[in-house]
C-alpha cells in the first residue's frame, strides 16, 4: 500500500463515523426548517462599518435607527484614543480570571468611577450585562428563597432566577398592587427579592421603581434592577432609573450594562458594598470567566468621563425623541406606552411588520420588525431606537421614509 493511503477498513470507519455524526445531528435540520415555516428564523444581518447615523448594513449603506447606541459613542474619538493607549500600555487581553490574576488597575479604576457616577457605595464590572445578572441573583438566591419577578423582565433575569433555584413569583407588568398581592402570599422563605427592569426594552416603557421601593421598605425585601437601557438615558446627565426617581439608598442592587448608551462592552452591579464584597467571592463569572479587555475598559472610563462632563448627549438625545415621536404621531402612527427613546411603531400582525422592515430597509432606513414570541401575539411591531448621533436631517429624512412606507402598505 501507497504511503498515506487509507486501508479500506480505516477508509470504512471514517465513513461510519461520519455517517453517525450526520445522524446525530439530523434534528436541528427539523427543527431549523420548523423555525422558517413558523416565521421566527432570524435573519442576521452584516455590520459593514463603525455605528454611527449612518451605517453600512448588508453592503448598503443605510440610516442607523436599529442600535442601542443611544449617545453615539460607539466610535467617539476620546474613547477610541482611550482604547488605543491601553492597548499600549496594559495589551490586548488580562489572560486571567479577576480572581487569580486578571484585576488590572484598569478594572479597579472603572469600578470606583462607577460607583462614584451611581451614588453608591461600591461596584464591581462583568464582560455582560448579561453575565452581570447570572452572578449576582444566583450568588444571593437558592432554593429556599423566593424572588418576585416583572413578567416582562429580561431574559437574562429569567435565567439568572433559573440558575438560582429559588422559587420565582411573577408579578403583573409595572403593577405595584400586583407585587403587593404576591408578597403578602408569601409566607414561607428564607431570603426575599425584588427584581424589575429599569426600562422595558421592548416597550420603552419605565418600571415603577418608587412604588415598588415603598413595597420593599414595608416588607424588609431586597430590591433589585436592571438598568441597561435607562443608563445614560435617565436621570441626571444619564445616571440612571434610581437616579430618575431619587431612590438613593432605598435600591440595593442596580445592575447595568456598558453595550449601550456607553457604547463599548461590558455589564456591572453596583449598590451596597456588601453585596460587592460577596460577589467577589461568589460570582461565577466574575470567578470562571477572563476578565473584560483592557481596551474596552478604559473605553468606558472615557465614557464616564463625557459623561460626567456635560449633560448635551443625554440632552440631544431627548430632544431628537420629543420630536420625532411626536411627528410620527402626527403621521398617524402608534407609538406604544414608551416613555423613553425606544419608539415601538405598532403594526399588529407579524407579516406587516416584517415586510415593513423590509420596505424600510429598501428606501435606506434600517430598523428591525420585532414579533413573536419577542413581543406577545397581535403586538408585532418595528422598534425605532434613537440616537443623540442622529441630525435633525436625519430624523426628517426618516419620517418621509416612514410616511411613505406607511402610506404604501396601508399601515397609515
Amino acid at each position: 500500500m501507497r504511503q498515506g493511503s487509507a486501508s479500506p477498513l480505516n477508509s470504512g470507519r471514517e465513513k461510519g463515523k461520519s455517517k453517525m455524526a450526520q445522524d446525530r445531528i439530523a434534528f436541528l435540520a427539523e427543527d431549523i426548517e420548523r423555525l422558517k415555516e413558523q416565521g421566527l428564523y432570524i435573519t442576521i444581518h452584516t455590520i459593514g462599518s463603525s455605528q454611527e447615523a449612518w451605517v453600512t448594513v448588508d453592503g448598503k449603506r443605510v440610516l442607523n435607527f436599529c442600535a442601542n447606541n443611544y449617545l453615539g459613542l460607539a466610535n467617539n474619538p476620546k474613547m477610541k484614543e482611550a482604547a488605543k493607549k491601553a492597548i499600549d500600555e496594559f495589551g490586548v487581553g488580562p489572560a486571567a480570571v479577576r480572581s487569580i490574576a486578571g484585576t488590572m488597575t484598569l478594572h479597579l479604576e472603572l469600578e470606583k468611577r462607577l460607583a462614584e457616577f451611581k451614588q453608591v457605595e461600591d461596584a464591581l464590572s462583568f464582560q455582560s450585562g448579561f453575565n452581570a445578572n447570572l452572578a449576582v441573583i444566583p450568588a444571593l438566591m437558592g432554593r429556599e428563597d423566593v424572588i418576585f419577578s416583572d413578567e416582562l423582565n429580561h431574559a437574562s433575569i429569567i435565567d439568572g432566577c433559573r440558575l438560582s433555584r429559588a422559587k420565582v413569583v411573577r408579578f403583573k407588568h409595572r403593577d405595584a398592587d400586583s407585587l403587593r398581592e404576591a408578597v403578602e402570599g408569601e409566607t414561607q422563605y428564607r431570603r426575599r427579592l425584588i427584581i424589575t427592569d429599569g426600562v422595558f426594552s421592548m416597550d420603552g416603557d419605565i418600571a415603577p421603581l418608587d412604588k415598588l421601593a415603598d413595597i420593599a421598605d414595608e416588607h424588609g425585601i431586597a430590591l433589585m434592577t436592571d438598568d441597561a437601557h435607562g443608563e445614560g438615558v435617565l436621570g441626571r446627565g444619564g445616571r440612571g432609573i434610581v437616579d430618575h426617581f431619587d431612590l438613593h439608598g432605598r435600591v440595593d442592587i442596580e445592575v447595568g450594562t456598558l453595550s449601550k448608551a456607553f457604547g463599548v462592552m461590558g455589564g456591572y452591579v453596583a449598590g451596597k458594598r456588601r453585596v460587592v464584597q460577596w460577589l467577589r467571592q461568589q460570582g461565577r463569572p466574575f470567578l470562571f470567566s477572563s476578565a473584560v479587555t483592557p481596551a474596552d475598559v478604559a473605553a468606558c472610563i472615557a465614557a464616564v468621563d463625557l459623561l460626567e462632563e456635560s449633560t448635551e448627549l443625554v440632552d440631544r438625545l431627548w430632544e431628537n425623541t420629543r420630536y420625532f415621536k411626536a411627528e410620527m404621531t402626527n403621521l398617524g402612527f402608534d407609538t406604544g406606552q414608551s416613555e423613553t427613546p425606544i419608539t415601538p411603531v405598532m403594526l399588529g400582525e407579524a407579516p406587516l411588520a416584517f415586510e415593513f422592515s423590509k420596505r424600510l430597509f429598501d428606501e435606506g432606513l434600517f430598523a428591525m420588525a420585532l414579533g413573536f414570541p419577542t413581543v406577545p401575539r397581535g403586538k408585532a411591531r418595528i422598534r425605532v431606537m434613537l440616537s443623540a448621533s442622529h441630525s435633525q436631517d436625519d430624523l426628517d429624512q426618516a419620517l418621509g421614509i416612514f410616511k411613505k412606507v406607511g402610506q404604501d402598505t396601508g399601515a397609515i
